[in-house]
Order: C-alpha cells, then structure tokens, then sequence
C-alpha cells in the first residue's frame, strides 16, 4: 500500500488553539483510497469471530458501518446524548478539548455478542475508553478496536485496558 499519509491532512489550532486536528476528508472523498482503509481493516480481522462493529460519534460512524457492510456483521451507532430515540446506558468522559456524553441503547445487541470497537483517531483515550464502558454494560466481548489514527504521544492506549488495538497509522 502506498503512503496515505498524504491524505489526512493537519490543521492547527481546531477545533481551539493548540490542537492539531487530523483532517481525514481528503481520504474518504478519494474512493480507492477509502476502499484500500476498509480493506485493510478487513484483512486484520477476518479471522476474528466478530457479531458487531461498533462505531462512535461521528468519525467512527463511517469507517464501523462500511466495516460492518464489509465483514457482513452488524453496525451498532454509539451516539452522542439525545441523539439516540430508545432507552439508553451513557456514560460521562473527558476528551482533550473539554467534556462530552455518550450513549448506546440498551438492546443495541444480545449479551455476549463479540464486538470490534472502530473509530478514526485515537487521543487521549476518553472516547474509546467511554465507548468500552458502555459495550461492557451491555454484556460484549470485545474482540479488539480498530483505528484509522492513533495520536502515539498522547498515550490514549493507557485507557484502553487490555484490549488489542490496530491502528493503520500512528502520528
């Protein structure tokens, strides 16, 4: 695979001053590029028993459902508060630009069910620790999560307990 780097661009300073914001719309509007990402995520787990892909708010959304459509497993939205219409778990969590709520409904999949967390950047670990948190209310085995980004110097995997993590690039 060719270097992709190239297409996540940095943008200082957002979405506040002193945050450099990995820009990854240059690589979703770039289909092969975009596919090649799935792909990869596929090859890694395709010998994994994994039920649902998991994807939180927002970014997480567009690489777990186009996962979940890969790998034929289900999809299972971890939103934001109020977002969801149905009885919910949440959780409170810190992220590094201030303080947020995630929620998940409490039937978004049967007890035991083997679960692959993806997002598209893993930072200080606030989301996809929150995120656990809520898959483990409900009773999933996680089966590992799957990154786009992981932002090394920030030490988010300290967060993330004993969970296998695959990320395809590390800034």
């Amino acid at each position: 695979m060719d270097d992709l780097t190239k297409f996540i661009r940095t943008v200082p300073d957002f979405p506040k001053p002193g945050i450099p914001f990995k820009d990854i719309t240059p690589l979703l509007a770039n289909a092969p590029v975009f596919n090649a990402v799935i792909e990869v995520y596929a090859n890694y787990y395709k010998d994994k028993a994994v039920d649902i892909i998991v994807g939180p708010e927002s970014r997480g959304f567009i690489f777990a459902s186009a996962l979940a459509y890969r790998m034929a497993a289900g999809f299972v939205p971890v939103r934001k508060k109020g977002k969801l219409p149905y009885d919910t778990y949440e959780v409170n969590y810190e992220l590094e630009y201030g303080n947020d709520t995630l929620t998940i409904h409490q039937d978004a999949f049967p007890q035991g069910s083997r679960i692959l967390i993806c997002d598209d950047l893993l930072a200080t670990g606030g989301t996809i620790a929150a995120t656990i948190e809520l898959v483990e209310k409900l009773g999933g085995d996680i089966a590992g999560i799957a990154l786009l980004i992981e932002l090394t110097e920030l030490n988010g995997r300290e967060k993330v307990k004993d969970i296998p993590i695959f990320s395809i690039f590390e800034f």
